[in-house]
Parts: structure tokens; C-alpha cells; sequence
């Protein structure tokens, strides 16, 4: 399927509680493994939230140190997997002002915020790194990243909470399509996992507290769902012109068809299904693909009642009953900016390899869910077009559609 405005993707790139790069991710999606654990740290006692869902390697063992040591963890974590993702597309020859680089995250450096300010308290302004501004600034994984890679075409930072790697790979597109750039690097990446920001998120409710069994916490859709699980992570794709990727011979995982990203303005942490479904509504007219063709759907569901429900509502309405739905949150838990990127890898490797990861924990399907949500096993089956959802608090809405 063919279309202007279309954009390939070439290469693809992670981080996540499942593995160190998107083969080992992927392979863990499709295994139905879990990446929640119990938390451990000294700092979790006093904490009404006893899991999350962290890397598996720690990104500072796998730079040099003099890199790491400058780097914000969210920033090893963004170069790490660009750097994954290029080497995938096979590091493409392009004039540095026609490559751009556009990454999001949800929170920036909090940890160096939330570190430097301890040393701060402690031990007064002597002791605090001189890096400390560039750790946690927001844009800081961007910025590191165009130096990395010698992009002159614009480093770009969305944030737009849960959203923000999703609509980094919207802007991605636009910029293409602008003719403004030939190559892309679009992902979003978070590492929060700190006692603030879990105390934080506890006490507006929105984590489960539950710790008894941590692979069994997350738990889209599921009537006995009580909550989300942190996770962090970092997700990119490469993404090009197709005439541009046509010519270099490029290998292409699969198209990004269409995007689109609309504001509930409705309330600044509830869910919208009317904000969700004009989303998705504008994404298939974007894509010039019809509800009919959506085969795939990788629901945002965080394993929030009201959140669930209300997207289980825009995918009825807007994409109907019969596309097969995933919610792999219920293994990687959420990694906020990184989480939309994440999830749409997944959808594009869904029709690339002709299986769908099940959701992990669904036992008994939420009635109000009128979906088919996979469970169990994954599923094998040949699709056209899959769309995958992204929702942040502040009424942000981002659907992206991929083609083979």
C-alpha cells in the first residue's frame, strides 16, 4: 500500500524491561514475558507502591565511562538506541542539514534533578556536577543524539507526557513530508524510576499497590486491574523518504502511512474517548486507509479502569469489533514517553512477521471491553494495516497507522 505522504521505516532501536535492543524485546513480546519485579531498593520500603518495571541493563555499563558519566540515565538510553536503530537501517549517507532528529519524553532528566538537588541540600553548590544542566534538560537526549549522528536538520523535543514518543514520530513524518528533511530519527525515552515520581503517581492513585505476585500486577482490560506499573525504556525508528530509502536500497521493516494528534480539552489527567477516537479518525484519513483494512490495534491501555474502558469505547466507535487488539503494557509496565514508540514497533513488527503478541495477564475480559483482545497465546495471522494508540495526561491524543 502506496501513498503520498507515506514514510519507511529502516531501522528500529530499544530499551526496555525486556531486553537491551528491540530483537530481544520483541522476541520477549512474543514469549509473553514479564518485565515487572519487585522493588528491592532501601528507598521502596516506605513506598504504597512495591514493583516496577526496569531495564535489564544498566545503559551506563554499555557506554564508555567519560560518556556515561556526562549523560543523564534517559540520555544513555536515547543514544544507546539511535544508535541500535542506525546500525538497523543500515547507517544511511545523508547530507547532515536533510537529517533531523526528534525525540520525546515525558519527564526529562528527573533523576538528575532530583539527585543533584539531594547533593545540593547535603553538601552545598561545591559538590554539584557541572553537567547538571544538560542532564536535565528535556531536549537533552535530542540535542545528544544530532551530535552523535551530525544532524543539521532540527532536534526536536515533544513533550506531551505518555504521548510524547508517539508524537515524535507524527513530527518525524510532517518533517518528511515537508521536504524538509530525508532522514529521520524519531523515538521517546524515560527513566523516572525514582521514589518521587512513584510517591507522586501513588498518591493521585494511579499505580497498583498491589506486589504479592510482580508479574501478575499488569493487567489491561482485566476486571481485576487495579492500576498501572512504572516502567522505563527508550524506543527509535529511522524513518525516510521513500524515494530516498529506494535508492540507497534500503531494507524497510515496514510505512509509516499516517498520523495524527489531537487535544481532548477536557480535563488534564482523565481519559477521553470522543479526543481518542477523532485521533484515530484522523490518522485513517491521513493513511488513506479505511477501518475495514485496520487488522492490528496496540492499545495505549495502561491497566486503568477508566482509561481502559474509555479507549476500549474510541476503538469500537471509530476502528469496529474485529481488528486484534494487544496491550503489551501488561509486560514492559508503562514507560511514559517511551511507551508510544515502543507500542508502535510493536505494531509494525506484528505485520512484518505475521504474529501478534497476547496480552499478558487478561483473564477475564472487562464486559464493558466489546474488543477482541488477545490473551493467552499470541496470534499468527496476515495483515495490511495496524494502527496503534498513544494518550498522555493533558488530554493528549496521537494514532499512528503502519503498512507492510
Amino acid at each position: 500500500m502506496t501513498g503520498n505522504g507515506h514514510v519507511q521505516v529502516t531501522g528500529v532501536g530499544a530499551m526496555t524491561p525486556l531486553g537491551a535492543d528491540a530483537p530481544t524485546t520483541w522476541a520477549g513480546l512474543l514469549d509473553g514475558t514479564s518485565g515487572v519485579r519487585l522493588l528491592e531498593e532501601e528507598w521502596a520500603a516506605e513506598l504504597p507502591v512495591g514493583v516496577a518495571a526496569g531495564l535489564t541493563v544498566d545503559p551506563a555499563s554499555l557506554l564508555p565511562r567519560p560518556e556515561a558519566r556526562k549523560l543523564d540515565r534517559g540520555e544513555q538510553m536515547a543514544l544507546l538506541s539511535v544508535r541500535e536503530a542506525w546500525q538497523d537501517a543500515g547507517a544511511p549517507q545523508v547530507e547532515p542539514e536533510r537529517l533531523a532528529v526528534v525525540i520525546g519524553t515525558g519527564t526529562g532528566g528527573v533523576l538528575t534533578t532530583l539527585g543533584q538537588d539531594d547533593i545540593f541540600e547535603a553538601s552545598g553548590i561545591r559538590r554539584l556536577s557541572p553537567f547538571t544542566v544538560p542532564m536535565l534538560m528535556p531536549n537533552g537526549p535530542a540535542a545528544w543524539v544530532s551530535m552523535d549522528l551530525g544532524a543539521k536538520g532540527g532536534a526536536r523535543t515533544p513533550v506531551s507526557a505518555c504521548a510524547s514518543g508517539a508524537e515524535a514520530l507524527a513530527m518525524g513524518q510532517d518533517l518528511i513530508r515537508a521536504g524538509r528533511a530525508d532522514v529521520v530519527v524519531a523515538g521517546g525515552v524515560e527513566a523516572c524510576l525514582h521514589p518521587f515520581t512513584l510517591a507522586a503517581f501513588a498518591q493521585m492513585k494511579a499505580l497498583s499497590t498491589r506486589s504479592d505476585d510482580p508479574e501478575v500486577v499488569s493487567r489491561p482490560f482485566d476486571v481485576e486491574r487495579s492500576g498501572f506499573v512504572m516502567g522505563e525504556g527508550a524506543g527509535m525508528m529511522v524513518l525516510e523518504r521513500p524515494e530516498f530509502a529506494r535508492a540507497r536500497g534500503a531494507r524497510v521493516h515496514g510505512t509509516l502511512a499516517g498520523s495524527a494528534v489531537s487535544s481532548s480539552a477536557d480535563h488534564i489527567t482523565a481519559s477521553d474517548a470522543d479526543g481518542q477516537s477523532f485521533a484515530m479518525e484522523l490518522a485513517l484519513r491521513d493513511a488513506d486507509v479505511p477501518p475495514a483494512d485496520i487488522g492490528v490495534v496496540h492499545a495505549h491501555a495502561t491497566s486503568t479502569e477508566s482509561g481502559d474502558v474509555a479507549e476500549a469505547e474510541a476503538i469500537g466507535r471509530t476502528i469496529g469489533r474485529h481488528a486484534a487488539v494487544t496491550a503489551t503494557k501488561s509486560m514492559t509496565g508503562h514507560m511514559l514517553g517511551a511507551s508510544g514508540t515502543v507500542g508502535a514497533m510493536a505494531a509494525l513488527f506484528a505485520l512484518r512477521d505475521g504474529a501478534l503478541p497476547a496480552t499478558r495477564n487478561l483473564d477475564t475480559l472487562d464486559p464493558r471491553v466489546d474488543l477482541d483482545v488477545v490473551s493467552g497465546e499470541r496470534r499468527s495471522g496476515q495483515w495490511s494495516a495496524a494502527l496503534a494508540n498513544s494518550f498522555g495526561f493533558g488530554g493528549h491524543n496521537v494514532s499512528l497507522v503502519f503498512t507492510g
